[in-house]
């Protein structure tokens, strides 16, 4: 039955994170302060009037219309990033969490809070200022009546494409979980290392509290990056010969020997590459590093060029090479044909690598969000005994 199910989406850029939920959800709200984004928002899911632009510091809980099941959140990384400054939660971006959380209080108070908060952001939120950034965010989570768990997920389960990423989830304690749905202790590949030692930081209040996630292994991907590859994109132009010799000239011995490896293969093989500044001899070197294992990097907003992936492509001994398109990065991040994106290079790059994976959040939206909601009871009565016997679940 479509539209199920209803969501608020905060930090939504162009709406990625409604792509990955699907025609079982409703859009009750969405925010993000960006207005290039906003229009590329509109394009794609029309103008019903869901859509606010603007800094969410200045939204209030009236301005958010019934009731959600999900509020979805995929704040700033910037601050949490480990290529950024390191200010974490309390830098000017990453810092929004905090407003986000201000409008989830005032809609818990309201009677109205979510049933399911899911929030998404770049692994580094679990190590940035020692943990300590991602213990509050999950005492935030507790503090406010919700037990929640995390996951790292990589979109290259399901996408040509290496884009880890963190995502908490939690849930509101009146509503019951199946225990199938929890794991006793963390479970690969969802739960990592990283995500482990995380864990063990937080106070026992917020470990009792804790749910490790328990979701199925998605199937084998089947696609590579070459497929993603245009042969005639309309935004950008193959290198000349010259062009492609240099962009060569700048790889170290390590990586002509990954070209020369994948001139080799018998297939043709495409390659991303990023350029890097290294140490070398005790000089600053401004190098080409390629991948050659059918995966793309993780798409990253352009900065002045420098984080703009190109691509290599090797057939035997012919090599081309050119900057990445704006349709090949959508379709990295899951994004179908139809999907309109700003006609400025730029500003396409940005809103894709600024995105959220979208087989990601139908991963999560049909083994996790949308089985938690179907089990939800509509009298919302729960004992006290089938409380604590899912929250010993995550002891």
């Amino acid at each position: 039955m479509l539209n199920q199910f209803s969501f608020y989406e905060f930090f939504a850029g162009a709406g990625m994170a409604r792509a990955g939920l699907g025609g079982g959800w409703r859009c009750e709200f969405a925010n993000d302060f960006d207005g290039k984004k906003g229009l590329t928002y509109q394009a794609n899911w029309g103008t019903a009037g869901e859509l606010s632009v603007g800094d969410i510091r200045g939204l209030t809980i009236d301005r958010l219309s019934g009731v959600a099941d999900l509020a979805w959140g995929s704040f700033p990384c910037q601050d949490l990033s480990l290529a950024g400054g390191g200010a974490g939660l309390r830098g000017e971006r990453s810092g929004t969490f905090y407003p986000f959380w201000d409008l989830m209080n005032g809609l818990i108070a309201d009677g109205r809070g979510p049933k399911i908060i899911a929030l998404e952001n770049v692994c580094g939120t679990l190590t940035s200022h020692g943990g300590k950034d991602f213990t509050a965010i999950c005492d935030t989570f507790s503090e406010a009546g919700y037990r929640c768990g995390a996951l790292v997920i990589d979109a290259a389960l399901f996408l040509p494409h290496s884009r880890p990423r963190l995502f908490v989830v939690g849930i509101r304690n009146d509503v019951i979980v199946n225990p199938s749905h929890i794991s006793p202790g963390p479970t690969l590949p969802f739960h990592t290392k990283g995500l482990e030692n995380a864990y063990h930081r937080l106070s026992s209040r917020t470990q009792s509290n804790w749910l490790w996630w328990n979701l199925p292994a998605p199937p084998l991907r089947t696609s590579v990056f070459a497929d993603l590859i245009e042969e005639n994109p309309v935004d950008v132009a193959w290198h000349t010969a010259n062009q492609t010799q240099k962009l060569l000239s700048m790889m170290s011995p390590l990586h002509i020997a990954k070209v020369e490896a994948a001139k080799r293969a018998e297939r043709r093989i495409v390659g991303g590459v990023y350029k890097r500044t290294r140490i070398e001899a005790g000089k600053r070197v401004v190098r080409a590093e390629v991948r050659f294992d059918d995966v793309a990097g993780c798409l990253r907003t352009p900065n002045g060029g420098s984080s703009r992936q190109t691509i290599l492509v090797v057939d035997g001994d012919t090599i081309r090479s050119r900057l990445i398109s704006t349709r090949e990065t959508a379709r990295l991040m899951g994004l179908d044909e139809t999907y309109r994106l700003p006609r400025s290079y730029n500003e396409a790059y940005h809103l894709t690598g600024d995105g959220v994976a979208v087989p990601v959040v139908r991963f999560l939206a049909h083994y996790l969000f949308e089985p938690l909601l179907k089990g939800d009871p509509t009298s919302g009565e729960i004992s006290a005994d089938d409380h604590k016997e899912v929250a010993s679940l995550g002891d």
